[in-house]
């Protein structure tokens, strides 16, 4: 059941799967009055925003600036693709909160021709359980789509680039760091790129069991831009397409001490790609 106003649309699909939703946003501020069918087949009407953009302003720019009007090109949204992740929807609070049009949908509920119909600014490919492998259209949105749209991937999204390009996916030397904090080092060899202005080290929260591989790593392909103490890779690039970064850490997480930076900077990085 869909309710489309000028400014937003939002779009629950609870028919198919009672815990797959997809959230259309545009404006995080308007309050609506939204229709959405139980189990029952009863509709119930829920007057609210979406709570992960309750604090969105749509009219503040990257940089904290006031924007009165928004270029056409802005009107098109992130794209966030969900594999099935908790922390996905604090990623896009940060967005929100940063003034940004968020499409999230799950990573098998749409084609990557659907996905290109959406014609987005950027992608983000979520964290989530698993591997590359059980990701959805994950793989598929690297090698097809990365090449044209700024593409951000975190902690899984990270491991889909990496297995993409030809790197393979291992279980952490250093064992699974559910919640555990990190230093992390980098060095962006002089170009800002997801770390910008970031102390050196910080923190990051890593919640992952799985890594690229250091023996394997797609050297041709990918380059590392950030690593910890053990020489596990914190955060890639592609030597070609400089718009596809990808941190192994969780930016979102209270942990990480410069998380909503590192966002921003993906966001920085969008528009740089817009404007070349």
């Amino acid at each position: 059941m869909a309710v489309s106003l000028p400014s937003r649309t939002i779009v629950f699909e609870t028919q198919r799967n009672p815990l797959s939703s997809t959230v259309h946003v545009s404006n995080p501020h308007v309050n609506l009055t939204t229709k959405v069918s139980t189990p029952t087949g009863k509709s119930l009407s829920i007057k609210n925003r979406p709570s992960f953009v309750r604090n969105a302003s749509p009219v503040i720019g990257v940089n904290g600036v006031l924007v009165k009007k928004k270029k056409k090109r802005d009107l098109h949204p992130i794209v966030v693709i969900d594999n099935y992740d908790s922390f996905t929807y604090n990623l896009c609070q940060y967005m929100g909160e940063m003034g940004c049009a968020i499409e999230v949908y799950r990573n098998d509920e749409l084609t990557i021709e659907e996905l290109k119909k959406r014609n987005p600014r950027g992608i983000l490919i979520s964290p989530g359980p698993g591997t590359p492998q059980d990701s959805g259209i994950s793989l598929q949105t690297v090698l097809e789509l990365g090449p044209v749209v700024p593409l951000f991937g975190v902690c899984m999204g990270l491991q889909c680039i990496g297995e993409a390009f030809g790197g393979k996916i291992i279980r952490a030397p250093s064992g699974v760091m559910h919640g555990k904090s990190s230093p992390v080092f980098y060095d962006e060899k002089g170009e800002d790129g997801l770390l910008a202005g970031l102390p050196n080290p910080f923190t990051a929260g890593r919640y992952h069991s799985l890594v690229i591989e250091n023996e394997s790593f797609p050297s041709d392909e990918l380059e590392i831009t950030a690593w910890t103490a053990d020489g596990s890779v914190m955060a890639v690039r592609h030597k070609k397409y400089r718009h596809i970064q990808a941190v192994q850490f969780h930016p979102e997480s209270i942990i990480t001490t410069k998380g909503k930076a590192i966002v921003r900077n993906f966001l920085k990085l969008v528009e740089k790609f817009e404007n070349a």
